[in-house]
């Protein structure tokens, strides 16, 4: 009896390693077929934002996994992984032109900045960033002293806008946000309105996300003048 039951530990002994390979294998197969699936959807999702020029990554994200037929439960990918597959097929596929759309609407930006100098403004988005489709907004974040004098300062100069309300983040507290849209040169303009206190804070678009990076009036300068200082 007593040898039977030695014998029987050593089968499931045996058993346990065998059944963790297998479980070990199983495993490696599935997340190998997810960062397939991931890295196709990442590059589906650059080529949509590409084309069809869209600067929303969540909108991507969604329209080729559906494209693709990925399930609910596919990893998706982060928004870093889709901006270096963007990066990749413009400098492939619209090197020239989009490099002219990014100039035009830097210069565009400088110019709205020197203008609105006294309200502290610094460029954010993805004109800062360089990865702005054609109908993107010029993205400006301004610190006034108070909000009504950005509205002044527009219904002074006759420039129509429209007011929303956003938020931003700061560590894990919300920001009330003023946004008013309006037309600059031709170009869609989207001004944030900030407490001046916040001007020292890093701002985020979601409690959870990256920190927004921006640029001042000389920072934007050296962009116009050296496009290929940041590399963008």
């Amino acid at each position: 009896m007593h040898r039977q039951r030695q014998r029987s530990a050593r089968k499931t002994a045996g058993a346990l390693p065998r059944k963790q390979a297998i479980v070990q294998s199983a495993m490696a197969r599935k997340n190998a077929r997810q960062n397939g699936m991931r890295a196709r959807i990442a590059a589906a999702a650059a080529r949509i934002m590409a084309e069809d020029g869209i600067d929303d990554f969540a909108l991507a994200k969604r329209k080729a996994s559906r494209r693709l037929g990925a399930s609910d439960t596919e990893a998706l990918p982060a928004n870093e992984e889709i901006e270096a597959e963007l990066r990749a097929y413009r400098a492939l596929y619209q090197a020239e032109e989009h490099s002219e759309r990014i100039a035009q609407m830097r210069r565009v930006a400088l110019e709205a900045m020197r203008a609105l100098l006294r309200f502290n403004p610094y460029l954010t988005g993805p004109v800062l960033s360089g990865l702005a489709g054609p109908y993107a907004e010029i993205e400006l974040q301004l610190f006034p002293e108070s909000p009504k004098e950005i509205e002044l300062f527009l219904l002074e100069r006759g420039i129509a806008y429209v007011a929303s309300e956003g938020r931003r983040f700061a560590g894990d507290r919300a920001r009330a946000v003023a946004v008013l849209s309006l037309n600059w040169r031709g170009a869609a303009l989207r001004l944030s309105v900030f407490d001046p206190r916040d001007e020292r804070l890093a701002l985020k678009t979601s409690q959870a996300g990256r920190v927004m990076p921006r640029a001042g009036i000389a920072e934007v300068g050296a962009l116009v003048s050296s496009p290929d200082r940041w590399g963008r």
